[in-house]
């Protein structure tokens, strides 16, 4: 591919209710907001989250996404998150470490418009 080089995806994720999202995604998973942005006062939240190597956009503006998506994440301490997460004071959420069939040790999340992140360990 001469002179082509693709870089990180980022994907952009549809949500409704600000308080839930932040809460879901700062409080409870330990994402940092990178930026925000609003063209006025009243009008769509878009923005930037992250946790470690992990880059997510989120958006309130319709056509920028569907409820429902699903995020595919390769991650490294399933376990330590799985720990950090149980220690946690969120009662919307509760979940497993399960061996998925290709080989990862998978942590499935569900945020509040029904998004799911598949955060998956091989062990690498």
């Amino acid at each position: 591919m001469s002179g082509v080089e693709l870089q990180e995806a980022i994907p952009i994720l549809r949500f409704y209710d600000e308080a839930a999202t932040r809460r879901f995604y700062e409080g409870y998973l330990g994402f940092a907001i990178e930026w925000e942005h609003r063209f006025a006062a009243a009008l769509p939240l878009y923005m930037q989250i992250v946790r470690g190597g992990l880059t997510l956009h989120l958006s309130q503006h319709h056509g920028d996404a569907t409820p429902g998506s699903a995020v595919f994440v390769r991650m490294r301490g399933v376990e330590a998150l799985h720990a950090e997460l149980s220690a946690k004071d969120y009662p919307f959420l509760r979940p497993g470490i399960e061996s998925a069939p290709w080989g990862a040790r998978t942590l499935t999340l569900l945020d509040p418009a029904g998004n799911r992140l598949f955060l998956n360990d091989y062990g690498e």
